[in-house]
């Protein structure tokens, strides 16, 4: 089956200041200083990314904050029992990345870009002169991290306590709702988002995912083609997962 959008060129290195300025001022961390977001651009660069490139590695020093500005990003976590957990797909105006002046001296997961991307990075000793100079971004700073830390904790959770069929209802209504967009009727998630990713965000097999899939596919609740999945019935795909929906 075809792609129900046709896919807009993205080529990596395509962010114009204007461009940057905007991913910007979307940052949690500099809402709060939207006057000089200027000053603040000159401290970030931008480098760009194709699909499937590794932009850090879970283990390596935690030595920069990172913003997608074009693209997506897949950010994963090897597991001790020799597993991969995706533990979110990045849209542009999403932070990701890790610094010692923020708790954490290494990366603990890993960052990769899921399609042709380009990335905004500050390094750590940048990050720092920000933090000193605008109270507003360290007040920001530690509420993301509080946030953070509470998602990981539902995630836990999630793994350990909901039925694989409720797993991945979550992992596709949590993609339709930050990715999605409207078409035909549906809310269409346009991305390489592969039987393995869904396998890797949802603690379940690869085999197992598929089989939820084609159900949720007969019972009408999805469509989904090569790099697309469109969410026909929310309502439905939502009761999977427990939640209430207006």
């Amino acid at each position: 089956r075809r792609v129900p959008l046709e896919p807009g060129p993205i080529a990596p290195h395509m962010c114009s200041v204007d461009l940057r300025l905007d991913i910007l001022r979307r940052v949690p961390f500099f809402s709060g200083v939207a006057e000089d977001i200027a000053a603040i651009n000159v401290r970030f660069r931008e480098r760009g990314y194709a699909a499937g490139e590794t932009i850090y590695m879970a283990g390596d020093s935690a030595a920069r904050l990172y913003v997608v500005a074009v693209g997506k990003v897949k950010v994963a976590r090897h597991t001790l029992a020799g597993q991969d957990v995706v533990l979110d797909i990045l849209a542009p105006g999403e932070l990701f990345g890790a610094l010692s002046a923020l708790g954490d001296p290494e990366y603990p997961d890993t960052a990769q870009a899921l399609t042709p991307s380009c990335v905004l990075e500050i390094a750590a000793e940048d990050f720092q002169t920000i933090l000193r100079g605008y109270p507003a971004v360290a007040l920001a700073a530690l509420d993301i991290v509080a946030a953070r830390l509470q998602a990981a904790h539902e995630q836990i959770r999630q793994l350990s306590a909901e039925p694989a069929a409720s797993r991945v209802a979550a992992a596709l209504l949590a993609l339709a709702r930050k990715l999605g967009e409207p078409h035909d009727g549906a809310l269409l998630i346009q991305m390489p988002l592969s039987r393995e990713d869904l396998a890797a965000m949802t603690g379940a097999t690869v085999e197992t995912v598929s089989r939820i899939m084609s159900k949720l596919r007969a019972e009408g609740v999805i469509r989904s083609g090569r790099q697309w999945v469109a969410i026909t019935d929310d309502d439905r795909l939502a009761a999977l997962t427990g939640e209430e929906t207006s």
